[in-house]
């Protein structure tokens, strides 16, 4: 029996897709970045998701859900911030406010947790249904806050994005 994508299961799970889409800020139908960019290494990237401010999610390399995945913002910043898209939805269900958190400490994360538990009293009991949906376990939020740093600020130093007609690189997201 083949493995079923997890973009394939997302556009499946309407309540998961719009959790993802709502509570994360990534929805599937926004893949086109408002901007010409490419990687300086020259290796493929792919939009396959957006933000509501513009934002974009790409894959870098060749392959399937299992690459890398960038984001853009619509500012000029861009960071690695997984390294595949069960990852990222790791990330995306255990701290949705990920991009906030630009020192990555739990204080910092503590304090918008309270922010988007404030409006939205019933997201873990919705984090986990969409987390059942996938078939994915949330991590601790330490865990993923410490992957995150860790992408972004290790593993991701080496993959620059550049907006093409200027040929200018994007500012790091993140600077560790």
């Amino acid at each position: 029996m083949p493995v079923q994508s997890l973009i394939a299961t997302i556009q499946r799970q309407d309540e998961a897709a719009r959790f993802l889409a709502w509570t994360g800020d990534f929805d599937l139908d926004r893949g086109d970045h408002c901007e010409d960019v490419h990687l300086a290494s020259g290796d493929a990237l792919e939009g396959f998701a957006g933000d509501a401010s513009g934002g974009t999610f790409f894959f870098c390399g060749q392959g399937g859900e299992e690459r890398p995945v960038l984001y853009a913002d619509s500012g000029g910043q861009a960071a690695l911030i997984a390294v595949g898209l069960a990852e990222l939805l790791r990330l995306l269900l255990v701290a949705p406010w990920w991009r906030g958190c630009r020192t990555f400490t739990a204080e910092e994360s503590r304090t918008l947790s309270a922010e988007y538990l404030a409006d939205i009293p019933d997201l873990v009991a919705r984090r986990d249904r969409t987390a059942a949906a996938l078939g994915l376990e949330p991590p601790p939020e330490e865990h993923v806050l410490a992957r995150l740093r860790e992408v972004a600020v290790e593993v991701g130093r080496s993959v620059v994005l550049v907006y093409t007609p200027e040929d200018r690189p994007y500012a790091p997201l993140f600077t560790g």
